[in-house]
């Protein structure tokens, strides 16, 4: 994938240096926060990782601008926009932006609501979240339950367990010979990768193959490969490369082929969805950390 080869990865030198640092202090700072949800900004240079970490409390990611991918030891999962990844509190994990990110993260404690999801998901951002999560930022840490402030951070907690999740992980495989296939596919994705070649590849029969697939990802071949796809076009067809050209070089036949794949996982077609995503404004007190709270980069 054009984006991901020539990609400038920050992480050494001065910039990334400031970055580690102010990442560093950001995780003192929440560990250290009190109340039930802190909400804190963050922006991002294209290609920087922020390195495997863990905090305490659950956290819901939401980029307003670019996307991000997540890793964990199970997988990978695409934040695009309008879209959060919802982390539970304990899990380890590392960031990578995929163009320049304007991140907005809500943390929450694990036992701040009966209801908020155990699981490890891509969430789609409703409007009236978008909203809550633009403004919990500007606010102040710790607000009062009956004031302004404590309203809308109660109402943002609330509205976590109702966001609809989307099938945007890509969960890799435990067993060595498995994951190094996936892998592989991943470095280059195709939609003519098959049941039978992949367990011929394997040494074993399809139905053996198939049980194993599905016990070591949780997803058939099918589902699981139509994700990957998605993974590798989204950079590219969110820095404005050619629906045509990106459908071709992931080895579909055709333009309509790869939007029909497309309209299926993401609910719509390309263009769509691309325009939808470019047209939406971002208030400038979306950029605006509240007193009190750690500014640059984040978690």
């Amino acid at each position: 994938m054009k984006q991901q080869m020539t990609k400038r990865f920050w992480g050494e030198g001065a910039i990334g240096s400031d970055l580690v640092r102010l990442h560093e202090h950001r995780l003192r700072w929440l560990e250290e926060a009190g109340g039930e949800v802190v909400a804190l900004p963050s922006e991002y240079p294209d290609g920087y990782r922020v390195p495997t970490h863990r905090h305490s409390r659950s956290q819901l990611l939401h980029a307003l601008t670019g996307v991000v991918m997540v890793s964990t030891g199970k997988g990978r999962w695409m934040v695009p926009p309008e879209h959060a990844i919802w982390l539970p509190a304990g899990v380890d994990h590392s960031v990578e932006m995929l163009g320049d990110v304007a991140m907005r993260s809500i943390y929450v404690k694990p036992d701040a609501l009966e209801g908020l999801p155990r699981d490890l998901r891509v969430v789609t951002v409703t409007g009236l979240m978008r909203s809550l999560i633009v403004e919990a930022v500007t606010l102040q840490p710790n607000p009062d339950p009956g004031t302004r402030a404590g309203l809308v951070m109660g109402l943002l907690l609330h509205e976590i367990p109702n966001l609809t999740p989307r099938p945007l992980g890509l969960p890799f495989p435990a067993e060595p010979r498995l994951a190094a296939l996936c892998r592989s596919f991943v470095a280059a994705p195709s939609p003519r990768a098959t049941i039978d070649g992949w367990a011929e590849t394997l040494g074993m029969s399809r139905r053996t193959f198939t049980r194993m697939f599905h016990r070591e990802t949780g997803l058939s071949l099918s589902t699981w490969r139509q994700q990957a796809c998605l993974f590798a076009a989204l950079p590219r067809l969110a820095d404005g490369e050619p629906i045509t050209g990106v459908a071709l070089d992931l080895g579909y036949e055709s333009v309509p082929a790869f939007t029909t794949m497309f309209k299926r996982m993401l609910g719509e077609p390309p263009r769509s969805y691309l325009r939808a995503k470019r047209t939406v404004p971002v208030p400038a007190a979306a950029f605006a950390p509240a007193a009190g709270q750690p500014r640059a980069t984040g978690v």
